[in-house]
């Protein structure tokens, strides 16, 4: 017995996708899933999943229809196609979408999807592939108070810390307000590191340094390690990396915010583009100092990927301090 009563429909199964939907398989849910790489859906169809032969049927069969895809141009064609999600919809049942996408255009999709009776909501993840492949992700939510609860059950079998954002479109804005953050905090760690290589500090006593530190972060903990291993692999791209930021500069852009930032960060990852490919691992944004500079910044002790050690545990509703009830 799925252990929140629901069919679920899962497309997308990319690096964050298939984690999010393995979490769902892994603890009972009903599944029905979909990839334009058929290959890509076996090992899940293997482990009791069903298959979509369209968005279409997916909504007319499930609950709640989940989408993670790597655009909003994907999440559109997949919506409004003649078989897609939104002509499978009928009252009662969700639409889930769970990539990085606009606001602007997850609230015009959510308009269509609420002309058929059915409910919208985005819920973009944070924390990186290795928490969404253990369950211990973290998810916003933007939709009604009621919708929301409806959902509860499915996000916390696919995350730990839930945030219901507010109205729909809420959670796109704050996702791509904590990318900024992530990429701008990617791009200062690597001046640091190569300062600091260059300046003839150990690398390893320099991680330790910044770790225990005020100059400590997530990104540190994790893209650092990354970085200082070689492999540089956290399953993100650089054009990924600029879709992100790019989404972050509209949102200022609408509400008439001047930023400093956030233009040189979009300078820098289309230099990054140009010069090592769009689909490079984003913390090799790294050689566009580490190389000029004839630095090496690799130090022994560091994994190849991050691994979320922290065992799973079940996903509860963050309440903001202070706030209002929405």
């Amino acid at each position: 017995m799925e252990p929140h009563g629901l069919k679920i429909g899962f497309i997308g199964l990319g690096n964050v996708g298939g984690k999010l939907a393995g979490s769902l398989l892994r603890n009972g849910t009903n599944l029905m899933v979909r990839d334009l790489d058929e290959n890509v859906a076996r090992p899940f169809l293997e482990q009791g999943a069903k298959w979509a032969d369209s968005p279409k049927q997916m909504a007319e069969t499930c609950d709640v229809t989940i989408t993670c895809l790597p655009s909003p141009a994907a999440s559109a064609a997949v919506l409004e196609a003649e078989d897609g999600v939104i002509a499978g919809l009928a009252p009662g049942k969700i639409w889930a979408e769970m990539s990085t996408t606009d606001e602007a255009e997850v609230l015009r999709l959510g308009e269509k999807v609420r002309a058929v009776g059915a409910d919208p909501v985005d819920c973009p993840v944070s924390g990186g592939c290795h928490r969404a492949a253990t369950g211990n992700i973290s998810i916003f939510a933007g939709c009604e108070r009621s919708v929301f609860e409806r959902m509860l059950p499915v996000l916390t079998t696919m995350g730990r810390r839930i945030l219901h954002t507010g109205s729909l479109g809420s959670a796109s804005v704050l996702k791509v307000v904590t990318n900024y953050l992530a990429t701008a905090n990617l791009v200062t760690v690597c001046e640091a590191l190569a300062t600091s290589k260059a300046a003839g500090m150990d690398l390893n006593t320099t991680f330790e340094a910044i770790r225990i530190s005020s100059g400590n972060s997530f990104v540190h903990e994790t893209e650092s390690q990354v970085i200082l291993n070689g492999s540089r692999d956290i399953n993100f791209t650089m054009d990924l990396v600029s879709k992100d930021i790019g989404l972050f500069q509209a949102v200022a852009d609408r509400a008439s915010v001047p930023l400093e930032i956030n233009p040189m960060l979009i300078d820098i990852f289309k230099e990054g583009e140009e010069r090592f490919g769009s689909r490079e691992f984003s913390p090799n944004i790294v050689r566009r100092i580490e190389e000029p500079c004839g630095l090496d910044l690799r130090a022994p002790g560091f994994p190849a990927q991050m691994v979320d050690d922290e065992p799973e545990e079940p996903g509860y509703e963050v309440i903001p301090a202070g706030r209002p009830s929405i």
